[in-house]
């Protein structure tokens, strides 16, 4: 079996696949925070390519960064001043070399993320 990672962001408020949300990935290793890669989902919701690739997938702990803020603002949510949600950090362990899914159910006021499949 080889590992990669893969997400799919959806726009519960609107009922739709949330596109043009950007998406960056960080390695953790202890206090050194390493950005590895920028991507933006497509109309399905979903990267263009796996985040983080067989070829370069590692055990370890990871950080996904969604763009909430700049992504409602893109789509005509009315704004706040601060937005309720603007950039939202997911933190995760992956511990063997599996496909690793993380996807993210989101809306102005909440959001939710699982491990999925």
């Amino acid at each position: 079996m080889t590992g990669y990672l893969t997400t799919h962001v959806l726009d519960t408020a609107r009922g739709c696949p949330a596109e043009g949300l950007r998406i960056e990935l960080f390695r953790i290793e202890g206090s050194d925070r390493t950005l590895l890669k920028t991507l933006a989902t497509n109309d399905d919701g979903r990267t263009d390519e796996q985040i983080l690739p067989e070829a370069e997938f590692a055990t370890g702990e990871y950080e996904l960064v969604f763009h909430a803020g700049a992504y409602l603002d893109a789509t005509g949510t009315p704004p706040e001043d601060p937005r309720f949600l603007d950039i939202i950090p997911i933190r995760f362990g992956m511990s063997e070399p599996l496909h690793y899914h993380v996807p993210l159910l989101l809306s102005p006021f909440g959001y939710s993320t699982y491990r999925g499949s």
